[in-house]
This record gives structure tokens, sequence and C-alpha cells, in this order.
């Protein structure tokens, strides 16, 4: 399915820039890239988002295997014929095993993507292909549902 090479590319794409980062840079260099908006920070997170949780591992690894088991559920049970909502899944199934190889290799997830916005002075936390494959999975799963909303709404009236 083209679905699942969209996952296996995330996933790949996301742990060939990690691998590249690890072996390349030391643990707080960054690479200007777009001077002064955008640069590669070597940077470690043993926690969730913006390492909240830090070192819960155990917890981590629990929740991933719930939610790949709960993508693939819905993905098989309810996605077809959506091509959004199938397209949303496996961005979301892309990043969560992006970062739990990460979890489980490594013992922490290896960010690098720094973003700064000088107009207004913020550092944004620094991110990685399989954080910016959740984040986009999780606006298209908004997308999809605000559009199937209104189709429903048609289909009553």
């Amino acid at each position: 399915m083209i679905y699942y090479g969209i996952a296996l590319l995330i996933i790949a794409l996301d742990q060939w820039t990690k691998w590249l980062v690890v072996k390349n840079m030391e643990l707080g260099e960054r690479i200007p890239v777009l001077e002064p908006f955008l640069g590669w920070l070597s940077h470690r997170n043993r926690g969730a988002a913006w390492g909240m949780l830090e070192g819960q591992m155990w917890l981590f690894a629990i929740i991933t295997v719930i939610v790949i088991a709960a993508i693939l559920y819905y993905f098989h049970k309810h996605a077809k014929g959506q091509p959004l909502f199938q397209l949303a899944l496996m961005m979301l199934l892309g990043g969560a095993i992006g970062n739990f190889i990460d979890r489980m290799y490594r013992g922490e997830v290896v960010d690098f993507v720094d973003v700064l916005i000088p107009v207004i002075n913020y550092d944004f936390p620094i991110f990685n292909v399989a954080d910016a494959a959740l984040t986009i999975g999780v606006v298209l799963m908004v997308i999809y549902v605000i559009m199937d909303e209104k189709q429903q709404k048609k289909k009553v009236s």
C-alpha cells in the first residue's frame, strides 16, 4: 500500500537525518542554514514534547505501542476510501515509530531543527523529522474531521 510507504519514508528520513546529526555534529553544535531563522542544532531530549516527563521511557513505550495499535486499527477499520484520513494516520504512524526507535535504541530522542523568529524574539522548541510528521498528521486529522463534519451535516439536511 502506498500509505504504508509514506510511513516508511518518514521513518527512513527521520532516522537518516538523526544519524547524520549524531555522526557529524557535537552535542550543542549549531550549523546556520538560513540565518537568523533556521539552523541545525544537535540536541537530545529524554522526555516528550519540550522535555516533559523526562526519563519516563517505560511510559513512552507503553503509550507508543497503544498509539501505534490505535492508528493501525483506525487505518484498517475506518479510513478506507478516505485519503486525507489515511495520509494523516500514516504521518502519525511514521512520526510515532521514528521517535520510538530513538527512545528504544538511544534512550533519548535526537532533535536538530532549530527555528528562530527574531521579529518576536522567539526560539521555537528544537524538533526533528518525526516531530514534524506528527504535527502535520495532527493538522491533517483536524482538517479531515472538520471536512467530514461538514459533509455529515450536508447529508442530514
